[in-house]
């Protein structure tokens, strides 16, 4: 039986090998090889600026610095401080103390000190006339006027110095810790300072706060009576992201540009001060928005209202408080190393309600290479109400049993 056994089945494997080779079968297809593993490389460096005091590259949604060198350094910024005078005017018209009809006087001291007859830049308003107060600030922002600067904070303000002081309550407000003002327009003058980083913080507010101000910094010439002058920032013309912000000049600050551009929903600011002329400071300020654009992108890892993590919670109704950001959490990153964030959170080990929705009671760190990169606070995402009597008297218990 064994024998016949084997021999069928030795007969149906011939016939079946007599098939096959009468009948055409199809080639065998390879197997594929398994995709090549992208290459990843380290991020190269920022392309430092030819010549410069300091720079910084900031992103706008973050705030984070992707790169800068001397960015706390207190150095002369020129006409940058322009976009100083104009967030302060931006908020005063939002506060309802002026108005952008309000007729603004160009002084004799304001064209004295900022018109035509000087060294610096001019709008090219007359002297002792009026001109609505958003033309002055167009006359300003696109022309660099300082008699436009003078003549709107002594409108704002009553004087320049009175308006100074705004200025730096202004500055305290967004952040500016190391910048100082004394006038509106720039010029040198004994204790007026700011740095990179706390002009890219500026760009980032003006931007933020007075989208619609802001906007006066992309249109590339102005005319004021017979006068028509363009805007100084030649990045307007080299790149269609570009949409400000200012620049400025002295012989002690040298050539300085705090520029920006927006591709996609990403923007960038960027700070050079020190430069050595005009098309240098463009150059330079150029290469780090490519750069920036080419090699970084921004993250929104956590939103407001969803728990990031749950932690357990004694004597309340509920046995754990879920955990959450109050704000988004952006974050901005190397291109393709979002996946290796690494976030931690930081929360007392014992936790008793009652917790109120959105009190905090923890901190998130995220992380890069042991660096980090966003931090925020961790809030209660639902109110947890404290428990009745005997599941407190209970949890008491359990809680000095555990810490024994």
């Amino acid at each position: 039986m064994k024998f016949r056994f084997a021999a069928a089945a030795m007969a149906t494997t011939l016939l079946v090998g007599v098939v096959s080779a009468q009948t055409p079968q199809p080639a065998p297809q390879p197997t594929p090889a398994p995709a090549a593993a992208p290459i990843t490389v380290a991020t190269p460096p920022a392309p430092k600026p030819s010549v410069s005091k300091a720079w910084v590259l900031m992103d706008y949604a973050t705030g984070q610095v992707l790169a800068g060198e001397n960015e706390h350094e207190q150095l002369a910024p020129a006409s940058i401080t322009k976009v100083m005078t104009s967030y302060v005017v931006a908020a005063e018209v939002k506060n309802g103390k002026v108005r952008p009809d309000d007729q603004v006087m160009m002084s004799e001291r304001a064209w004295r000190e900022g018109g035509a007859g000087t060294d610096g830049s001019y709008s090219g308003f007359p002297v002792n006339q009026t001109a609505r107060l958003e033309d002055m600030e167009k006359g300003m922002a696109i022309q660099s006027g300082n008699d436009a600067a003078i003549a709107l904070a002594e409108h704002v303000a009553g004087s320049e110095e009175a308006f100074a002081s705004l200025m730096n309550s202004y500055a305290a407000k967004i952040g500016m810790k190391n910048s100082h003002f004394v006038n509106a327009h720039g010029l040198t003058a004994p204790g007026h300072h700011s740095t990179a980083f706390d002009l890219a913080l500026l760009g980032r507010a003006m931007v933020r706060d007075y989208p619609e101000t802001y906007a006066y910094n992309k249109v590339k010439e102005f005319t004021v009576g017979t006068i028509k002058q363009p805007n100084r920032n030649l990045l307007l013309w080299r790149d269609g992201s570009v949409d400000g912000i200012k620049t400025g000049h002295t012989s002690e600050a040298g050539y300085c540009l705090m520029s920006s551009a927006q591709r996609g929903d990403q923007r960038l600011i960027a700070v050079v001060l020190g430069g050595s002329s005009e098309k240098q400071r463009a150059d330079d300020s150029l290469a780090l928005l490519n750069w920036g654009f080419r090699f970084f992108e921004t993250h929104r890892m956590y939103e407001p209202g969803k728990a990031v993590a749950e932690h357990k919670v004694w004597k309340g109704k509920a046995d754990t408080v879920q955990l959450g950001v109050a704000q988004p959490l952006l974050v901005s990153v190397p291109r393709g190393r979002y996946n290796d964030l690494k976030p931690t959170i930081d929360v007392p080990k014992t936790l008793e309600a009652p917790f109120t929705a959105g009190q905090q009671i923890g901190s998130l760190k995220v992380t890069l290479d042991g660096k980090v990169v966003a931090e925020a606070p961790l809030v209660a995402v639902a109110a947890v109400e404290e428990a009745g009597f005997f599941k407190r008297l209970w949890d008491s218990f359990w809680m000095w049993w555990e810490s024994e």
